[in-house]
């Protein structure tokens, strides 16, 4: 029974440092928005093995994102639409609409470097 009691004591005291310790390293705004960009990012298949798959996961839940900022908010929902737009294209647009993706990540990456890869 002690030893239990010690368990549930070092646990407790573990979650109530590892709380203070995340909330100190979330950041801005900002940051913690483009943290959420990169998690919905990171989510859905392998975007070299299923690149329209990738981009049809992506979609709903980039569009579902909180964003306090009006210039990564603008730059996701482009990102969500390029990612719409390259879902349904055909063999004859689908450069073109890859090219649209590849210039809606790269203003999301301006804004979180490396959150759209």
């Amino acid at each position: 029974m002690a030893f239990l009691a010690l368990t549930a004591t070092a646990c407790g005291s573990t979650s109530s440092h590892a709380s203070s310790a995340k909330s100190a390293t979330l950041g801005s705004a900002v940051q913690q928005d483009c943290t959420s960009v990169a998690d919905v990012l990171s989510d859905g298949p392998d975007p070299d093995a299923d690149p329209v798959g990738y981009a049809e996961a992506q979609i709903l839940p980039l569009r579902q994102l909180t964003i306090s900022d009006a210039a990564l908010h603008s730059a996701v929902l482009t990102l969500a639409s390029a990612y719409a737009t390259y879902s349904t294209s055909s063999s004859s647009t689908r450069a073109a609409s890859s090219a649209a993706v590849t210039k809606a990540e790269n203003e999301v990456n301006k804004i979180c470097p490396q959150a759209a890869q």
